[in-house]
């Protein structure tokens, strides 16, 4: 059994991926040009947002965002404490700093109520200028932003939608990646709509910052990439990748999402009596890039775990350290995050993807169901 079974999905697609990738290569353009805009257009479209930047990969796009924005010395950003190091990683790379916020235990998002009080600390202490909020898709489901945009607007800080794990979720009938002033979603090939290498892109609204994510991710071109006016980085996705993301596309849209969300109401069917399944608020959709349940201690998740193991099934632990833990980030004067350190020792994600079938999913439930003895 797979995790995310990405040779299943291959094999369904088989004939129009080869059919795509043949013709990029005959066409002998590969970075950029016709086939990436052609993509940029339609993913714009499907999210609903004026711009798509497309990028080398998911940490880039959130670079560029940052970049765009001016972020830097003596910034604060504020990002969840539970969640893939990368949404972090940016800022302090930037030199900002990042300040971590509480997650709610029940949907993995940030906290409303704990990003204002970050926000009001970090006022109050007087060190930091408070610039933007990374707010984190995760496990598919979009973040609070009906609670976090007036957060935003009350205090002047930029919102940055990390849709890397988001991408095909909604709110209200609107897609993931267009709650921010700009979002970002990653093409890793595990991610809702992969690539078979690395991918990303940049959305937005506003023309003056897709004009500048576009001049930077090609070493700040001005007129051409030989009249270089800024600083910027090396960050174009090549055509190859577009054109599988083209057909994948298509197929997200007729059946993908439907069938992962059809997989995971299995789960909950038979697992929500036994364990804390994803819960997923009333008109909200999740593009379920993990399933994800919670256990009552680490003891009892990590002998979970090594119980599937023992019968063939994989899982994962996402994420075992809170970002606050993280020894990138020990020189922090770090807040208390308790539900971020909860999760950290009681989560556990299955294996959930389109291709699950209903046996693969019946054997994860009853392996699950045996360990807990319901």
């Amino acid at each position: 059994m797979e995790f995310r079974d990405l040779k299943a999905q291959y094999k369904a697609l088989q004939p129009q991926i080869d059919a795509a990738l043949t013709g990029v290569a005959a066409s002998g353009g590969y970075i950029l040009g016709k086939t990436v805009a052609a993509l940029e257009e339609r993913l714009a479209e499907y999210v609903g947002t004026k711009h798509c930047i497309s990028c080398a990969n998911g940490t880039d796009a959130l670079t560029l965002a940052l970049k765009v924005w001016g972020i830097g010395p003596g910034d604060a950003v504020f990002v969840p404490d539970f969640t893939f190091f990368a949404s972090a990683e940016v800022v302090a790379a930037e030199g900002a700093t990042p300040v971590f916020v509480d997650v709610c235990k029940h949907h993995f998002w940030m906290q409303p109520t704990d990003l204002e009080a970050a926000i009001l600390e970090t006022l109050a202490q007087g060190q930091l200028r408070p610039r933007a909020i990374i707010a984190v898709d995760l496990f598919g489901l979009p973040a609070n932003y009906p609670e976090l945009l007036p957060i935003a607007k009350k205090y002047g800080l930029k919102l940055l939608e990390d849709g890397a794990q988001g991408f095909g979720g909604s709110i209200g009938g609107k897609r993931a990646c267009c709650f921010g002033d700009i979002a970002t979603t990653s093409f890793f090939p595990a991610k809702p709509l992969g690539c078979y290498g690395d991918g990303g892109a940049l959305f937005t609204d506003n023309d003056d910052w897709a004009a500048l994510a576009d001049s930077l991710r090609v070493h700040g071109k001005g007129r051409d990439k030989y009249d270089n006016v800024r600083i910027g980085l090396n960050s174009r996705l090549d055509a190859l990748q577009a054109a599988i993301l083209q057909v994948k596309l298509n197929a997200f849209e007729r059946f993908e999402l439907d069938a992962v969300n059809a997989a995971a109401a299995r789960y909950d069917h038979r697992l929500g009596r036994c364990v804390s399944t994803p819960h997923i608020p009333g008109g909200f959709v999740s593009s379920r890039a993990q399933y994800t349940i919670r256990l009552k201690s680490r003891e009892q998740r990590d002998a979970l775990q090594a119980s599937l193991k023992a019968e063939g099934i994989p899982s994962m632990v996402y994420y075992p350290t809170p970002m606050s833990a993280l020894t990138a980030f020990a020189g922090l004067k770090n807040r208390d995050c308790p539900n971020a350190r909860e999760l950290a020792q009681t989560v556990l994600s299955l294996p959930v993807h389109p291709y699950l079938t209903a046996a693969e999913n019946d054997r994860v439930c009853d392996a699950v169901l045996r360990f807990l003895n319901a």
